[in-house]
C-alpha cells in the first residue's frame, strides 16, 4: 500500500491500491488487509540501567501512571531481572518489553543480545536519565551490526529543567547542552537519533518527534499500530492520529462493501455492520475517547472525568461510550446499530461501488465527529495550546 491519504479516494482507485480489477475480488482482498492491519504485532525493546526510567517510559506509552495495578514495577534499584512484556491496554497487539539494562550480573554485554532474545523486537529504544555511557554505545553498536534500528532517550527532562529553574541558564539553553551531551557521548555510534523526553508529560520536548520518526521507520501497518496505541496528549497528536485514521478509511469501505455479495439479504446487512462498527471502535479507542482513556487524561490534568466528558457531544461518540461501558449511561442514547440505519451506513445495496462510496463518505464524517469531540475534550483539560 501506498501513503496516499484517502480522503478523496474514488473507487476504481481503490481497486487500483489492490492490484485487483474485478470489485468481488478487490473487497475480499480489503477485508482480509483490514484484518491484518488491526492484528500486525509490534514488539518494542526498552533497554536502560537502573533508575533511568525504563518502566515509566513503558507506562506512558501504555497510558498507565505508575500507581495502576497493571503498571510495570518501577523504582531506581533494578526491578527488571528478566525480559518482561506489557501488553497495551487497547491494542494488545502492541507490546513493550521492559529489558534488564546491560552489563548487569546476569546479563553480561558480549552475551546481551542473545541472552535478551534479539530478533523478537522490531527495535529497541536505549533509556538514560543522566548521561548514555559505554555499555549503551555498545549495545547500539551490536543492534547496528544485526542491522535493526535503536533510538536513544534522554530521559526525565523535566528533573533537569526543575533542577535549574532558578538559575542563569534558561530552558532552551539547557535542551540545547544536554543534547550536545547526549551527541557528544555517543560519538561513535555514527549519526545517532536521540530525544529528549518527559515520561510524565508526553506533551513536551521531543516525544511527538519520537512517534514521528518511528511510524516514518516502520512498515505501514506496524506504524499504523504504532500511533493508534499512543496517548493523546495534544492538538498535535490529535491531528497525526487523525490523518493516519483518515488513511485507513478506503479499506474499511471497501471491506464492507463486499458484504452486498452476499445473496441474503439480512445476512449482507448485519455483516456491513459489523465491519463499520468495529472500525468505528478503533478510532474511539486510539482518539482517547474510551472511559478509561478519559479518567487517565482527569488524573493527569486534574480535571474531572464527568466535566470531560461533557465536552464528547456527537451521536457517534456517545453511542460507543455507552456500548463500552459496564453500566448504562445516565441519559438512553442511540445504539451504534441503530445510527448506522438512520444515517444510511450500512444499506443493502447491489453495487459494490456504489456501496463504497456511502460506506466512505459516512465513516468519513463519523471520523470527523470523533476528532471534533476529542478537541473539545483537550479544551476542557486545558492541553488545546
Amino acid at each position: 500500500m501506498t501513503d496516499d491519504s484517502s480522503a478523496d479516494m474514488n473507487f476504481s482507485g481503490a481497486l487500483q491500491r489492490l492490484g485487483e480489477s474485478d470489485p468481488n475480488a478487490a473487497a475480499v482482498k480489503a477485508k482480509e488487509e483490514l484484518d491484518r492491519l488491526d492484528s500486525v504485532t509490534l514488539n518494542i525493546a526498552v533497554t536502560g540501567e537502573a533508575g533511568a526510567g525504563k518502566s515509566s517510559f513503558i507506562n506512558a506509552l501504555r497510558d498507565l501512571s505508575d500507581e495502576d495495578e497493571n503498571s510495570a514495577p518501577t523504582g531506581l534499584t533494578e526491578t527488571t531481572k528478566k525480559a518482561t512484556m506489557y501488553t497495551h491496554p487497547t491494542k494488545p497487539n502492541v507490546r513493550l518489553w521492559d529489558l534488564p539494562g546491560i552489563g548487569t550480573p546476569n546479563f553480561k554485554a558480549n552475551q546481551y543480545l542473545k541472552d535478551v532474545k534479539f530478533e523478537t523486537y522490531d527495535f529497541f529504544i536505549i533509556i538514560s536519565s543522566v548521561r548514555f555511557k559505554e555499555n549503551d554505545v555498545y549495545l547500539a553498536k551490536e543492534i547496528q551490526k544485526k542491522q535493526k534500528r535503536f533510538y536513544f532517550v534522554r530521559n526525565k527532562i523535566d528533573n533537569d529543567i526543575c533542577s535549574v529553574a532558578n538559575g542563569k541558564i534558561n530552558e532552551q539553553q539547557l535542551l540545547c547542552a544536554i543534547r550536545e551531551d547526549c551527541y557528544r557521548n555517543l560519538k561513535e555510534v555514527g549519526n545517532p537519533k536521540v530525544f529528549l523526553i518527559s515520561s510524565f508529560d508526553l506533551r513536551k520536548y521531543d516525544f511527538e518527534n519520537l512517534v514521528g520518526t518511528l511510524e516514518s521507520e516502520l512498515s505501514d501497518q506496524k506504524g499504523f499500530a504504532l500511533v493508534q496505541s499512543v496517548p493523546v496528549y495534544s492538538l498535535a497528536m490529535l491531528e497525526k492520529k487523525k490523518a493516519l485514521l483518515e488513511k485507513f478509511i478506503w479499506l474499511a469501505a471497501l471491506a464492507s462493501s463486499a458484504c452486498t455479495l452476499v445473496p441474503n439479504q439480512f445476512i449482507s446487512l448485519i455483516t456491513d455492520k459489523a465491519i463499520l462498527i468495529v472500525y468505528l471502535i478503533g478510532c474511539h479507542y486510539a482518539l482517547g475517547l474510551n472511559e478509561k482513556s478519559l479518567k487517565q487524561l482527569s488524573e493527569r490534568t486534574n480535571k474531572p472525568v464527568s466535566l470531560l466528558k461533557l465536552a464528547i457531544k456527537s451521536p457517534v461518540s456517545l453511542a460507543v461510550l455507552d456500548r463500552m461501558r459496564i453500566s448504562p449511561m445516565a441519559k438512553p442514547v442511540k445504539s451504534l446499530e441503530d445510527l448506522l440505519d438512520s444515517k444510511n451506513l450500512a444499506v443493502n445495496v447491489q453495487n459494490t461501488a456504489d456501496a463504497f462510496r456511502n460506506s466512505h463518505a459516512n465513516l468519513t464524517r463519523a471520523l470527523n465527529e470523533m476528532i471534533k469531540d476529542m478537541r473539545q475534550v483537550l479544551q476542557v483539560a486545558g492541553l488545546d495550546e
